[in-house]
This record gives structure tokens, C-alpha cells and sequence, in this order.
């Protein structure tokens, strides 16, 4: 079986400028998760998809192969992660190059680590699975949570599941992706329709399921990380 970890890393990021590369702790942050899949020996190719060649250049130096930049067509905002693993494998196809599993690796979650690389691997083969995809346990349970009306009213807010248990501890334990691991067959429709009977969670906890969106994110990361 070959494996490929695809990093996409575009370069116009609008949230936090530049932050693929932004330095936490001293590296980039692209580099974690390029140095987790390295470690993690599950790979026979680590690349990075990027726009811009000054981040290829970067990419380079933590290690990944950048064999190609990204298309316009795939840089864009409205381009989905999916789209760029379908053009990635495409050009690795035309090179004479395929694979039988990806795992799309988002530079945003620095704290995954290459045991949890190996660990969702270990359950894709466990459960026979097409696809397992990272998780976390909620900070909150949503039952706690609702949409308010326009005058703030909070009459009815508290769903009836919430008022019936018992505290925290008498609420189901709810997960959120967490961005972190995305292990799926190298299939021609690859990232369509993912979340089917084949498809497993891989729990990870939630100090390690940090996806940087902010400056505030980053901040945790580092302190996380320290």
C-alpha cells in the first residue's frame, strides 16, 4: 500500500497573514505537521500543496517534497481542500505516481502528533475502514446552546434534554471534527461523500485538536506547546 500526506498550505490566508509560515516557537507552523508525518514512517511521500514558491521554499526546508505549485483555479477562496488532493493525485498520476491512501494533513493543527498519524492508520485497518476522520469531545454540549430571537428572549432557550439531565454529567458526551486527520482512499471522487457506513472517528483530546483560525488560537498553541 502507498501512502501520501498532502499538506495544503496556501499563501492568502485573510484571518491571520500569513500564517502557514508564521513562526510558533521558532518554526513554521507548516513544519509540525510536516515533521509529525515524517516521523510517524507512514508515508512514501510528505508534500506540501502550495500557491507560492516562497512557501515552497519554506516547505522544503521542514522537510516535505513540493514537486509542483498549486493551480490558480485551486488557490482561490471558494477552492475546497478536496479540490486540491484531486488535483494533487492528478499530477502525481500524470508523473507515473499513484497511491492507495491520503491523508490530508491541515498545517493549522500543530499539536497532532505522529502517533496519532499511526493511531488512525492502526484504526483504518482495524475497522476495515474507507475513511477515518479526527475528533474531539466538545468544550460545550450544543443542548446548552440555541439561536436567539431578534429581542434576545430567552424564553425556551434551554432545550428539554438539557432540563431533564441530571448536571453536566447526565448529558451525552458530544464530538466536533477537529481538522486534524483526514485518512481516505485514494479513490478518483476522493473527499465526496466521506461520512458513510466506512467511515470511523479517530478521538483525539482536545489539547491536541487546536485548528489555528486567530491570533488568539496561535497564542494557546504556543502556550499548549511550551
Amino acid at each position: 500500500m502507498k501512502n501520501i500526506a498532502i499538506i495544503p498550505a496556501r499563501s492568502g490566508s485573510k484571518g491571520l497573514k500569513n500564517k502557514n509560515i508564521k513562526l510558533l516557537n521558532g518554526k513554521p507552523l507548516m513544519w509540525y505537521s510536516i515533521q509529525a508525518a515524517i516521523k510517524s514512517d507512514c508515508f512514501d511521500e510528505v508534500m506540501v500543496s502550495t500557491d507560492s514558491a516562497g512557501y515552497a521554499e519554506i516547505a522544503k526546508e521542514c522537510g516535505a517534497n513540493v514537486p509542483f505549485l498549486r493551480s490558480a483555479k485551486e488557490s482561490t477562496d471558494t477552492a475546497s481542500s478536496w479540490d486540491v488532493v484531486r488535483e494533487v493525485l492528478a499530477n502525481y498520476q500524470d508523473e507515473g505516481k499513484v497511491f492507495d491512501n491520503v491523508m490530508l494533513l491541515q498545517p493549522t493543527s500543530p499539536l497532532r502528533t505522529d502517533k496519532d498519524i499511526v493511531g488512525a492508520f492502526n484504526l483504518m485497518q482495524e475497522k476495515k475502514a474507507s475513511t477515518i476522520i479526527g475528533v474531539c469531545e466538545t468544550d460545550h454540549s450544543p443542548l446548552w446552546c440555541n439561536i436567539l430571537p431578534e429581542d434576545g428572549s430567552l424564553n425556551g432557550f434551554i432545550r428539554p434534554e438539557a432540563k431533564s439531565a441530571s448536571g453536566r454529567q447526565g448529558l451525552p458526551t458530544y464530538y466536533r471534527i477537529n481538522g486534524a486527520i483526514y485518512l481516505t482512499k485514494a479513490v478518483s471522487d476522493i473527499g465526496k461523500d466521506l461520512y458513510n457506513n466506512h467511515c470511523f472517528a479517530y478521538i483525539m483530546p482536545r489539547n491536541r485538536s487546536i485548528d489555528i483560525d486567530t491570533e488568539l488560537d496561535f497564542k494557546i498553541a504556543e502556550a499548549l506547546l511550551k
